[in-house]
């Protein structure tokens, strides 16, 4: 006999669907999404960690850090910082937020 799983549909951010609260999660979306365009930075970049942690404004230890996804020891800001060091653009796109009648209908 196969057993049925049962699936359900995310929210559109994994930390959402792990409990955290709105502000929370989309704050730690945007610190994972930065976490690892910089991880991907320093993979393709072929410096040492030490060399790329200077490059990126950090000490070695605390590159490992990020490379590891300790996202709890990392600022937005701290993060966005490393980023731009790494060359890279960050955009942060501040929006109203839903009004209730439009969230009830989307979640319906």
């Amino acid at each position: 006999m196969t057993k049925r799983m049962k699936t359900a549909r995310g929210s559109g951010n994994v930390f959402r669907d792990l409990g955290f609260r709105e502000p929370e999660a989309r704050n730690l979306a945007l610190r994972s999404e930065i976490m690892i365009r910089i991880e991907e930075f320093v993979e393709r970049s072929g410096l040492t960690q030490a060399r790329a942690a200077t490059r990126l404004g950090l000490t070695q230890p605390r590159l490992n850090a990020l490379l590891k996804g300790k996202i709890d020891q990392f600022s937005l800001d701290a993060l966005v910082n490393a980023a731009t060091r790494a060359g890279l653009h960050v955009d942060l796109l501040v929006t109203a937020p839903k009004r209730v009648s439009e969230r009830t209908a989307a979640s319906a």
